[in-house]
């Protein structure tokens, strides 16, 4: 019996170290979110500058970067799902909020409202957002490519005053996660940026 027991003990003593190593070894998950860009400057300014209320949304993503673990690319057909880098919330709305900060930067907005949106509220354009791809390697490059379209905010009805597929690549300055979100976060800037141009080239 007493060897037994000291066998048992052992046992459990060997199990508790090697729980004890991978609890140790296993790294902390991080948790990123894209950021505005401040300094991107507005496209028009002066007297006389048009002011704008905009509806955007819905903004969608593809299912397979529908989850809480940062998507990257390994080979142009396989990703990788991180488990230890994460979104700090979901991705489209990630995408939303970015773009609702940095329109105000580029153009005089009276309002953003985010879809869906009340009935009352009086819109001049609408903006719908598709990510088709965003992705890219650690340590080497970050890509978006969107389908968007331009819609009138009153006649619901009309077609599309713009539509448009757009791409933009950053490259990395570093091989971790912080770099990469940040490449994304710069390519939301270039993406905002185009929506600005547009919207002040439409016919008033």
């Amino acid at each position: 019996m007493k060897h037994l027991f000291s066998r048992l003990s052992g046992l459990i003593l060997g199990f508790s170290v090697m729980l004890f190593l991978g609890c140790a070894s296993t790294p902390p998950t991080r948790f990123f979110v894209l950021s505005p860009i401040s300094d991107i400057k507005m496209m028009s300014k002066g007297e006389g500058e048009p002011c704008f209320a905009i509806g955007l949304g819905p903004v969608k993503i593809p299912e397979y970067l529908n989850q809480p673990g940062i998507v990257t690319r390994i080979t142009p057909n396989e990703v990788r799902v991180d488990k230890f880098a994460k979104w700090a919330e979901p991705l489209e709305d990630n995408i939303s909020r970015v773009l609702a900060e940095n329109l105000p930067s580029l153009l005089c907005i009276r309002t953003i409202a985010f879809f869906p949106w009340k009935g009352s509220i009086e819109l001049d354009y609408r903006i719908d957002v598709r990510v088709i791809q965003m992705g890219g390697t650690l340590g080497e490059n970050a890509f978006l490519d969107v389908f968007w379209s331009i819609a009138d905010g009153i006649d619901r009805k009309k077609s599309p005053l713009l539509i448009k597929r757009s791409s933009y690549v950053e490259s990395t300055d570093g091989g971790d996660h912080e770099s990469f979100i940040s490449a994304q976060s710069r390519n939301l800037a270039s993406f905002s940026r185009e929506i600005a141009v547009s919207i002040l080239g439409l016919p008033r």
